[in-house]
């Protein structure tokens, strides 16, 4: 059965580069810009924050590849960046001595191009060869081309790909599997590449030899190698849909599919196969509980074995993060109550032993990873706290799982001022009677009268958690002036598990909005705040989330920031990398499901008689992945409607919504900004 919806006035905004819609967007970026940034206060802030992302004292993140140490760095002189490298010696100096591998800027100035970093995959484990993207720009799509580490320059007739979304790994020196837009019909419906190639070096890439077709309604599909001495594997991944996948090892020219559950990730280590479950799975006479991690021996579980070890196992407030293998261990990061517990697997014996990771402090937001999985048992450990900016360390495991303290390489300098300031947790009961937990900071010592300017910050989407560390600008334009910071764990998040994610899909979306309403209750029932000092901020999935907050309950807010949201869900699917996203919110082309999405699609829920609390919406022209259009058409039908909205597209910035830090200070600027306008003392 067909049914009709109004003709959308604002479909013509859909266009993202037409001269009238730029011309539009320009228009509404100046009245923002004389709306929020004509003061001396938004100047102020401004160079605080670009100060902040300009400092020298940061930690430099860095990367081991062959002896030496790598970081991309931007700051004033280097505003689209520099990779270099050093060695551990010196990066464990004060100031380490440098050496530039690949200037952004000056590739961009010599070649006439708005680059920007997008990464680097390195051709292991020779350590010498590497694929660098860049990006137009900042948007999802980049080029490819082949980078020489030891003369510091591109390869000539080296590998390249023109610009697109690809998947491209190294499957040895001379040889990449490649996943691109090979034209017509090779792309899906969400934009990603549905066909792999192995292109070999001096082939044309139009005679790269098929390896693996996906179909046109599949998100995507990729192939990787894996370098691992003694268990060089090739592998092909069909993701179906945001949360299914397909895994096929590529053994003499064959496809064996490694059976599993299309809802479970996997993957390998040296003898091992590694699964993590978002469903429960009944396997060998036993079942295993969704969000449970399992390991089996991959040749043996190949070969129909079906014995596994369980190395982890969900419990009601605990969670699996990640893993990331060493030479001999498994480092496991998990949550507890959506603290952080990071924990050394180590095989021997016949069994897997655990024992936590030393170094982590009882109460912070900690993250590990192997330095060099192939050849040592060193990780590197970060550590923060809200209060306390990032410590980076570097650790060794012994044979038994155990070692010393990791050593200190780098602290980060404090950007705010944490003194009288507190960290508390506090739990809300949502409309359905689930504990959502949440965190606030803010002063120790907060009046319960309700006059605290708030913002409360939330996502609930992709399974992703939201865990409370450091944040330099929330602490420098909003903590430090006596205001109160909060960050919700609503359900859709993946903060204990693929269960409290899956309570917020599809029909069940709501859960996620109903849960951040019950923590702006909880907040304005404690005193910390009241609804016309209570702001909010979401971005992506989160701008969803914040438009659903101002589209439906917008008698509890007193300002709302809105970023390169998701606002128009009867189109969202037919825009860019939207198809890809079904599986969290359902089709919208389908009657039934169509029933359900319109109750959370802020577009259509706006109306003229309503009283709606001041938004603003910043998005970005270069974003491939959420339309900015939706920005655009929820500013355009509230300004139809006379209600007070704010919007800015930055031109540039991807979906990140800035290319430098001069754009991410301003754009920060702008948010900060507009909050203190709307909800300050």
């Amino acid at each position: 059965m067909r049914y009709l919806l109004p003709a959308d006035p604002f479909l013509w905004l859909e266009e993202v580069e037409g001269e009238q819609q730029l011309q539009w967007v320009r228009a509404r970026n100046e009245k923002a810009v004389a709306a929020i940034a004509a003061d001396e206060r938004f100047e102020v802030l401004q160079r605080r924050l670009l100060a902040i992302l300009d400092s020298k004292e940061k930690i430099p993140s860095i990367r081991k590849i062959g002896d030496r140490y790598y970081n991309f760095w931007q700051d004033a002189d280097h505003p689209r960046g520099v990779w270099r490298r050093t060695t551990l010696a010196d990066y464990r100096s004060t100031e380490p001595a440098w050496e530039t591998v690949l200037d952004i800027d000056a590739l961009g100035a010599a070649e006439g191009e708005n680059w920007v970093w997008h990464g680097v995959r390195v051709n292991r484990p020779d350590d010498r060869l590497c694929l660098v993207s860049l990006s137009r720009g900042g948007a999802d799509a980049d080029v490819v081309r082949e980078f020489d580490l030891e003369s510091k320059t591109f390869v000539p007739d080296g590998f390249t790909l023109p610009e697109a979304k690809s998947r491209v790994a190294w499957r040895g020196r001379d040889s990449l599997f490649v996943a691109t837009d090979f034209g017509p019909g090779s792309l899906t419906t969400s934009g990603y590449p549905r066909t792999v190639r192995q292109w070999s070096r001096g082939q044309p890439l139009a005679e790269a030899e098929v390896i693996y077709e996906g179909k046109p309604d599949d998100m995507s599909v990729t192939a990787w190698h894996d370098p691992t001495p003694g268990f060089e594997r090739d592998f092909v991944s069909r993701q179906i849909t945001f949360w299914t996948n397909e895994c096929f090892l590529r053994r003499d020219g064959q496809l064996v599919k490694i059976a599993k559950p299309d809802d479970a990730n996997v993957s390998t280590h040296r003898q091992w196969l590694f699964i993590e479950l978002r469903s429960d799975w009944t396997v060998g006479g036993r079942t295993y509980a969704a969000g449970s991690l399992l390991a089996a021996d991959f040749e043996a579980f190949l070969a129909g074995g079906r014995q596994f070890d369980l190395l982890f196992e969900p419990g009601p407030r605990t969670s699996l993060v990640g893993l990331s293998p060493t030479r001999h261990h498994l480092l496991l990061t998990t949550l507890d109550n959506v603290r952080s517990r990071l924990f050394v697997l180590t095989y021997r014996e016949g069994a897997w032993h655990r024992r936590p990771l030393p170094g982590v402090p009882a109460v912070s937001t900690a993250s590990v990873s192997a330095v060099d999985d192939l050849i040592s048992d060193d990780y590197f450990l970060t550590t923060n706290t809200p209060l306390v900016p990032m410590t980076l360390s570097l650790g060794s495991l012994q044979p038994d799982g155990g070692g010393a303290v990791p050593d200190v390489l780098k602290r980060s300098p404090a950007f705010f001022q944490a003194e009288g300031l507190a960290v508390r947790q506090h739990e809300a009961v949502s409309k359905d009677g689930t504990k959502i937990p949440y965190f606030q900071i803010g002063p120790a010592d907060l009046p319960a009268d309700g006059s605290a300017p708030t913002l409360l910050y939330g996502y609930g989407g992709f399974e992703i958690p939201l865990v409370p560390g450091y944040q330099a600008f929330a602490g420098a334009a909003w903590l430090e002036r006596g205001c109160v910071y909060v960050l919700a764990n609503i359900r859709g998040g993946g903060e204990f598990g693929p269960a409290w994610h899956q309570a917020a899909l599809k029909e069940n979306r709501p859960r996620a909005y109903e849960d951040f309403a019950a923590v702006a209750e909880d907040l304005v029932a404690r005193g910390v705040s009241s609804p016309a000092r209570l702001g909010i901020r979401g971005g992506s999935n989160g701008g969803l989330l914040v438009g659903n907050m101002y589209a439906s309950r917008p008698e509890l807010f007193g300002a709302v920031v809105c970023q390169v949201p998701l606002l128009d869900m009867r189109r969202f699917n037919k825009l860019l990398a939207g198809a890809s996203w079904m599986g969290e919110y359902g089709n919208p082309d389908l009657p039934d499901e169509w029933a359900f999405i319109k109750t959370f699609s802020p577009y259509h829920l706006v109306s003229a008689d309503r009283t709606y609390p001041p938004l603003l919406i910043t998005t970005s022209t270069r974003d491939d992945r959420v339309h900015p259009a939706h920005a655009r058409k929820m500013t355009a039908r509230l300004e139809a409607l006379g209600k007070q909205v704010l919007s800015y597209e930055n031109i540039e910035g991807g979906h990140g919504g800035a290319a430098d830090n001069r754009q991410r200070a301003f754009m920060e600027a702008l948010a900060w900004a507009f909050l203190d306008q709307q909800l300050g003392q």
